[in-house]
């Protein structure tokens, strides 16, 4: 991961103007957030992760999107690896609301961040859940929003089964998500 510092805080202006040069882009607190691209097993959970919300949100008016996908936060632009959102809340070039819920997969040069300042981030906009997910471990850890904090509702590594009925109903094994 890579932070651009510059003597001014950038916006949305300077980050559309970038180049495409293969990394995700983000913009956090006025400074770029360069990441690589992601690993084998971080996108093959994506995939499987992906799958499932597709096929529990059916008929609900809710769709899920990967990254890269923009997300505006007020001056932050973040590419949440999924998000859902009501279909109505998506336009054509990204999410300028913030959505029900976020998922980080965790990587070596992002952890530290999704763990820390993009959380903030997220419970600051009012996002209600946010997930986790540990590629190495494997595990998921479920947040929600309470009092404008994320509280930690439920986890589950290896091959525990979480059972969840919000945002969405779903079923979710940590090492099933790894078999995608």
């Amino acid at each position: 991961m890579a932070v651009m510092v510059t003597a001014r805080l950038l916006t949305r202006v300077d980050l559309d103007a970038l180049p495409d040069d293969g990394l995700r882009h983000e913009l956090i607190d006025g400074h770029f957030v360069m990441t690589p691209a992601p690993g084998s097993n971080h996108q093959t959970i994506s995939g499987a992760l992906y799958r499932r919300l597709w096929s529990a949100l059916q008929g609900t008016g809710l769709k899920v999107l990967t990254a890269p996908f923009d997300v505006v936060l007020g001056s932050h632009v973040v590419e949440p690896d999924l998000v859902v959102a009501p279909e109505a809340d998506f336009t054509s070039d990204d999410l300028p609301v913030p959505p029900l819920l976020v998922i980080e997969i965790l990587s070596p040069s992002t952890a530290h961040l999704d763990r820390g300042r993009k959380r903030d981030i997220y419970a600051e906009a009012g996002i209600p859940y946010y997930w986790i997910v540990d590629p190495n471990a494997p595990a998921i850890t479920i947040y929600e929003l309470t009092d404008g904090t994320y509280a930690e509702t439920a986890h589950a590594s290896g091959d525990q089964t979480l059972t969840l009925e919000r945002p969405v109903a779903l079923r979710l094994t940590p090492t099933d998500l790894l078999r995608g």
